[in-house]
C-alpha cells in the first residue's frame, strides 16, 4: 500500500503554542481501554476538528476515503497530530495534519440535499464553451479536484456521450471516467449501496438529460453556448 505522509500541507506545523506539550494531544488508542474495574470497554472514536476515526470523509484530490486513525509524529522537533486517512480502491494512505483539515479541503460527505442536487444535475442540457479544449481540460481537471460534488456531476454532465452522439476523444474519456468514479465512490458511501448500484443510479439520470442528434447539432449548441458566456462575460 502506498502511503503518502502529511503531504497535504507540504510543510511542517508551526511550534506548539506556549503552555500547550505534546500531554495535550490525544492519540488513537490501537488496543481496547481497560476501565478501573479492570474490564474491557469498546474503544471510542476521537474527534479532532469535526471529524472522528472511522469516519469517511472526502478529501479533494483523491476522493472518498476513512479516517483510520488520528496519530502523532515529530517533525523537526515538533509533535504533530495527523489524521490517517485511507484509500482502500487506491491502495494509498494520506497523512494530513488535523490542524489543517480546513485549508486542504478535507469535508464531510455530501447530504442527502446535495447528492440530490448533483443527481439532477445530471439531467440538464451539457453546457460545452466554445474554447480550446486544453483550456476546457483545465476546467474540468479543476472542478474533479475541488472535491465539490455538484461541479464533478457538471463535468460528468458536460462529458457525458449517448449512442447517438460522437465518441468521445481519449483525453475527453480520461476525465469523464475520473469524474464519474469520484461521484459514484461518493453517492455509494451516502446511500450505503454497492458502486455497481450507485453507478446505475447516475446512469440512470443520465439517460434522462436532453439527447442530441449528432455532431452538427453539437457543434451548434457548443457555438450557441459559447456565445451566450461571451455575451454574459462582457455584461459583467
Amino acid at each position: 500500500m502506498r502511503r503518502c505522509v502529511f503531504t497535504a500541507s507540504h510543510q511542517a506545523e508551526s511550534p506548539l503554542p506556549a503552555g500547550r506539550g505534546p500531554d495535550h494531544h490525544v492519540l488513537a488508542s490501537s488496543g481496547p481501554v481497560r476501565s478501573r474495574n479492570g474490564m474491557s470497554t469498546a474503544k471510542k472514536a476521537v474527534v479532532r476538528q469535526g471529524f472522528k476515526t472511522g469516519e469517511y470523509v472526502v478529501y479533494p484530490s483523491h476522493g472518498v476515503g476513512q479516517i483510520t486513525a488520528i496519530e502523532e509524529q515529530e517533525v523537526a522537533g515538533f509533535k504533530l497530530e495527523l489524521f490517517v486517512v485511507s484509500f482502500a480502491k487506491d491502495k494509498m494512505t494520506l497523512r494530513v495534519p488535523t490542524a489543517k483539515a480546513a485549508s486542504v479541503g478535507l469535508r464531510k460527505l455530501a447530504d442527502a440535499e446535495s447528492v440530490a442536487k448533483a443527481l439532477t444535475t445530471l439531467t440538464g442540457r451539457a453546457r460545452v464553451k466554445r474554447t480550446m479544449w486544453s483550456r476546457r481540460a483545465q476546467e474540468y481537471e479543476a472542478k474533479i479536484n475541488s472535491g465539490d460534488l455538484v461541479a464533478i456531476a457538471e463535468v460528468v454532465r458536460d462529458l457525458y456521450r449517448s449512442e447517438a452522439q460522437p465518441e468521445q476523444s481519449y483525453s475527453e474519456r480520461q476525465l469523464y471516467e475520473a469524474a464519474l468514479d469520484r461521484m459514484t465512490r461518493e453517492i455509494a458511501v451516502v446511500d450505503d449501496v454497492t458502486e455497481t448500484e450507485a453507478l446505475k443510479k447516475i446512469e440512470g439520470q443520465l439517460a434522462k438529460s436532453p439527447r442530441r442528434a449528432g455532431k452538427a447539432e453539437a457543434e451548434a449548441e457548443s457555438d450557441l453556448e459559447g456565445d451566450n458566456d461571451d455575451m454574459a462575460e462582457e455584461a459583467a
